[in-house]
């Protein structure tokens, strides 16, 4: 039976994957911040999930993925979907340090022990969400577009770090566009995808090991061109803001 840990389990996209592999009879440890989701969760298939109640930005959350991952037995897929974002051109600092402190300090606690794990028990599989707002900075959201950014570097870095150590662990990079989950209810965004058709495209990704994956194909072509604006254009560009 293959083991999956859902870092990000209790909404969104990791609370939907989370859904799937249960469906699929994968042994699955699942961890966030809300206590009465993850109890639901394992009530429902008492015999293939393990929680934990995690605060990934605390300095015991490494110690709680180990002790997820030893009543699991083992752990095969890493997959990480705790983040946070929101508009914030007006630079309010509590926003702007709040999404820092998870998206790149809480991110870095979980993958760092997630890979150490892997490189120690024979491989594995690391699999996180980041965005194609990592693509360019963001003024419109500054932290969440700069952290994202962070993400995917962070990521290519422990995917030559893997090869250069001659281990046998995985990187896939998700950059999905914008999803119908609670982290955009505050805000009107264009071309926005289900979360159950968004999961079911990150799956299959999965089973084929991607490097990289972008969803969907619309986000693809929009983050091509993106890349191919000067700097100078960039600066100038409307964001909205108002």
């Amino acid at each position: 039976m293959r083991r999956i840990i859902i870092v990000g389990a209790t909404s969104g996209l990791g609370n939907e994957l989370a859904k799937i592999f249960i469906s699929l009879g994968w042994k699955t440890g699942i961890a966030g911040r809300r206590s009465s989701v993850l109890e639901e969760m394992k009530s429902a298939a008492p015999d293939q999930v393990e929680y934990q109640v995690m605060d990934i930005t605390r300095p015991e959350a490494p110690e709680q993925l180990l002790d997820l991952i030893q009543r699991l037995g083992g752990m095969d897929l890493y997959f990480h979907s705790a983040g946070t974002g929101k508009r914030n051109p007006q630079l309010i600092p509590e926003i702007e340090t709040n999404t820092t402190q998870l998206n790149a300090m809480g991110f870095v606690n979980m993958i760092t022990c997630a890979f150490n794990y892997m490189k120690e028990h024979g491989g594995g599989h690391i699999a996180a969400i980041t965005s194609v707002a990592g693509t360019r900075g963001m003024g419109l959201n500054p932290s969440y577009s700069s952290t994202k950014k962070f993400q995917i570097t962070y990521l290519d870095a422990l995917a030559q770090l893997a090869r250069n150590l001659e281990i046998p662990v995985r990187i896939t990079d998700i950059r999905p566009g914008f999803v119908k989950t609670p982290m955009l209810s505050h805000a009107d965004y264009p071309l926005l995808m289900d979360p159950g058709y968004v999961a079911r495209k990150i799956f299959i990704a999965l089973t084929k090991k991607r490097r990289r994956v972008i969803i969907d194909y619309r986000f693809g072509i929009i983050t091509f061109f993106w890349k191919l604006i000067p700097q100078a254009i960039w600066e100038r560009i409307d964001i909205g803001h108002r």
